[in-house]
């Protein structure tokens, strides 16, 4: 029998309705797999194992009553920026030292209401700011991949990295996650998972700890396409709470996946193919096109000429809206005070003790740009090329149903290989953070493997709202790469 940490949510919740095995035994494999795994991994910072039972145990009764919901019973990872009633919450910040909301966010409270299981808050970049997962107050994340014949430990992708390694990882079926610059896909295609930032305003922001409110939008990583469109369909909904949130019916995502892709046709910006690009990066981008041609759609190369200035935009964007969103954070109502001889004092003690370096660095650059002065050169600016980026798209989707990109610029790289330096690290979001300038969906699926052995992922960017094409043009790409071995359970063995 497959053991039950290697089900997917799909079939996890047939064996449940027929009976195969319980939810408490499904939810205790997973707090065995976490607690064999977490030394090596540090994927969950705060596992909740007595809470995850008890839901089970509801789970049980629903599912004996014939109550069952959508995710009756199926263990998830709950990445640390999503408010949990109870339950800790820091965005993985000293200066959120000890915090416990008394309230749920909308889309953890939408997946309770549809029976699924908690299993604990996951590790993340600190305030969802970094691409690799070594920003956190807590550590950073390991990937559960290895490169051949290595055992570097290998960063997981960010912002979302304890969420992509515990999935891949098999310590929970399905996780949120957040991305406001790529913190989905990107962390999804270096670990082998599924991952999908659905358009801005599809799921609530209510409830999670904001980094950049104009581009923040939460969704899940999986382990497959199925189990991804399963996941939002859930997380999906219309929110009052939330004034960015859109009223429109959410699909049956699910219903979707098979539906081939026949009558589509699917984008290659040329604008992608950036200087440097990685040999192996290009292949696996020309074997997706061959893929997708071999399945029935048409191929259309599309010009999106404003992507160069796409990352300097977003850098100066993110940056702003984050010296905004953080300046709540000062010791006073909530989280970690350090003592000061006035109240000036005592902020800037609390601040420099509770915000980590790439946190600082961030708030320094936003506060900068919006500065006397310097606003309409730089953030005004920067608003200016977004609208030109959102054109773009628009165009380019007048001729396409879809666009094809590779996810990352190349596969995952050591701990401490870049963090050293800030540029060389904003780089990795080169083809992610265009999606989000725009407020489109973007998927990333797995596509194949590096040179090193470890995953690469390709991206899929679709119209707003248009969700329900992606996870048709996926399916395509995942059933043609077959599926990925899941990566070697070395963590065990360094227990």
């Amino acid at each position: 029998m497959t053991k039950l940490t290697d089900l997917s949510i799909a079939d996890a919740r047939e064996g449940l309705r027929a009976k195969s095995f319980s939810a408490s035994e499904l939810t205790q494999a997973h707090l065995e797999a976490i607690a064999a795994a977490n030394a090596a991994l540090n994927a969950f910072i705060l596992p909740t194992p007595e809470r995850a039972l008890a839901m089970a145990k509801a789970s049980e009764a629903r599912l004996k009553a014939g109550e069952g919901g959508a995710l009756e019973g199926i263990p998830l990872g709950i990445k640390d920026l999503f408010c949990t009633k109870d339950v800790r919450t820091t965005a993985c910040s000293h200066i959120l030292h000890r915090f416990t909301p008394t309230y749920e966010s909308t889309v953890t409270a939408n997946l309770w209401a549809a029976g699924a299981v908690m299993l604990g808050k996951l590790n993340n970049d600190e305030f969802a700011m970094g691409s690799s997962n070594e920003t956190s107050f807590y550590g950073p994340v390991v990937n559960p991949w290895q490169r051949k014949g290595s055992n570097a430990k290998l960063v997981p992708g960010g912002s979302s990295g304890g969420s992509s390694a515990a999935v891949a990882a098999r310590l929970c079926m399905g996780a949120t996650a957040t991305d406001t610059g790529g913190s989905i896909r990107q962390p999804a295609a270096v670990t082998g998972t599924v991952g999908i930032k659905p358009t801005y305003g599809r799921c609530s922001r209510w409830g999670i700890v904001a980094f950049a409110s104009s581009l923040d939008q939460a969704g899940p990583i999986a382990r497959s396409i199925r189990d991804a469109a399963i996941l939002l369909k859930v997380m999906a909904s219309h929110d009052p709470k939330d004034t960015t949130s859109v009223d429109l019916p959410v699909p049956d995502y699910e219903a979707a996946v098979e539906r081939g892709v026949k009558g589509l046709t699917i984008g290659i910006p040329k604008e992608y193919r950036v200087p440097g690009m990685a040999p192996e990066i290009e292949a696996l981008w020309q074997k997706g096109v061959e893929w997708l041609k071999a399945s029935g759609a048409k191929i259309k190369e599309v010009s999106l000429p404003h992507t160069k200035y796409a990352l300097p935009s977003y850098y100066i964007v993110a940056p702003a809206e984050a010296s905004s969103n953080l300046a709540r954070y000062d010791g006073v109502r909530y989280g970690l005070r350090q003592p000061g001889s006035d109240v000036i004092s005592m902020y800037e003690n609390t601040r420099e003790a509770g915000f980590g370096a790439e946190v600082k660095r961030r708030i320094l650059i936003g506060t900068y740009v919006l500065s006397a002065g310097y606003y309409d050169a730089y953030y005004l600016k920067a608003q200016k090329v977004r609208s030109l980026i959102k054109r773009d798209f628009d165009t380019a989707f007048e001729e396409v149903d879809a666009i094809l990109t590779p996810t990352t610029p190349g596969p995952a790289f050591a701990v401490g290989e870049k963090s050293g330096d800030p540029v060389e690290m904003y780089l990795n979001d080169i083809f992610t953070v265009t999606v989000n300038m725009a407020g489109l969906p973007g998927l990333s699926v797995p596509a194949g493997l590096s040179l090193e052995g470890t995953p690469l992922g390709l991206q899929l960017i679709g119209r707003p709202f248009d969700e329900e094409t992606l996870f048709r043009v996926s399916r395509v790409i995942e059933e043609a790469a077959g599926p990925l071995a899941k990566p070697q359970d070395w963590w065990s063995k360094a227990a």
